[in-house]
C-alpha cells in the first residue's frame, strides 16, 4: 500500500510539471483558435497520444474483452471529457485573462478532494481540509502578485464556467477511477467517443473549422503535453493513491514553475 502511494506521488507530480504550462499555452493558442476548433485539434492529437502508447504497450486487444455496458459507461465519460469539459474551460479562458481563469480553475483540487469523500466514500482528515484551502490561498497570492484586495474577475460568466468545469472535471476523474478498466484503453475509449462527439458538434452547427499554424502548433502541444501523456499519468496517480486528497493538493505546485 506504501509503495503503491509513492507511485501514486511521482505519477501525480510529473502530472503537475506538465500542467504547469497549460494557462499561459490556453491562452496564446485561443489568440489563434476559437474554443471549438482549439478543443477539436488539441483532441485528436491526445487521441494520437492514447493510440501510439496502447501499440508500444500491445493493449489493442483489450478493447475485446469489456462489456457494452462498460462501453456505454465509457462513451459518457468521454462526452464528459474532452467535449463538455474543454469547450466548457477554453470558453472561460476566452472569457478571463489567464491571471484570473487560471486560481478558479485550480479549485478543481478542491472539488475533487471534496466530491471523492462522497462518491468514492473516502475519509477525508482536517488537516487535508485545511491543506487544501491554504494551498489555494498561496495560489491567490501569487496569481495577485501579493495584492489580494486588487483582485476582481473581468466576466461573471466566465467566472461560472470555470467553476462549472472544475465540477466536470473532478466527476470524469473520480468515475473513471470507480471503472475496472486498464487505465490507457479507458482513456482511449473515451477520447474516440469525446472527438467523435466534437466532430458532430461542429458539423451540426455554423462553425467554421478553420487552419493557422501557430494555433495548430498550440493544439499539439495541449494534445500531448496537457492533455495526452498528463492524463496517462494522472489516471494512474488516481487509482494508486490511497486518498485523493493526498496528490490533489499537489497541483497548487505549478504556480511556482509559471510565475
Amino acid at each position: 500500500m506504501i509503495k503503491n502511494q509513492k507511485k501514486a506521488y511521482i505519477y501525480a507530480l510529473s502530472s503537475v510539471l506538465l500542467w504547469s504550462t497549460v494557462a499561459s499555452a490556453f491562452k496564446l493558442s485561443l489568440a489563434y483558435f476559437d474554443a471549438l476548433n482549439l478543443l477539436l485539434y488539441a483532441s485528436f492529437f491526445s487521441l494520437c497520444v492514447f493510440f501510439c502508447a496502447m501499440g508500444y504497450q500491445r493493449k489493442f486487444h483489450i478493447l475485446l474483452t469489456y462489456s457494452k455496458k462498460t462501453y456505454f459507461k465509457l462513451a459518457l465519460l468521454g462526452l464528459i471529457n474532452p467535449f463538455i469539459y474543454y469547450l466548457v474551460l477554453f470558453r472561460a479562458y476566452e472569457l478571463l485573462p489567464a491571471q484570473e481563469a487560471q486560481p478558479i480553475n485550480y479549485t478543481w483540487a478542491l472539488t475533487l478532494t471534496y466530491l471523492s469523500v462522497f462518491i468514492l466514500k473516502q475519509k477525508i482528515s482536517v488537516y487535508d481540509f485545511l491543506a487544501g484551502l491554504i494551498c489555494y490561498c498561496g495560489v491567490l497570492i501569487i496569481s495577485t502578485h501579493g495584492d489580494l484586495w486588487s483582485f476582481s474577475f473581468s466576466s461573471l460568466i466566465g467566472v461560472v464556467l470555470a467553476l462549472f468545469s472544475t465540477v466536470l472535471w473532478s466527476l470524469y476523474w473520480i468515475y473513471n477511477t470507480k471503472l475496472h478498466v486498464d487505465p490507457l484503453v479507458g482513456l482511449f475509449i473515451n477520447f474516440c467517443f469525446g472527438v467523435l462527439a466534437i466532430l458532430l458538434y461542429a458539423f451540426m452547427t455554423p462553425h467554421p473549422l478553420v487552419f493557422n499554424l501557430y494555433g495548430f502548433l498550440g493544439s499539439m502541444y495541449i494534445g500531448v503535453f496537457e492533455m495526452g501523456i498528463t492524463f496517462i499519468l494522472w489516471l494512474q496517480a488516481m487509482k494508486l493513491s490511497t486518498n485523493t486528497a493526498k496528490i490533489a493538493n499537489l497541483i497548487f505546485i505549478s504556480p511556482f514553475f509559471v510565475f
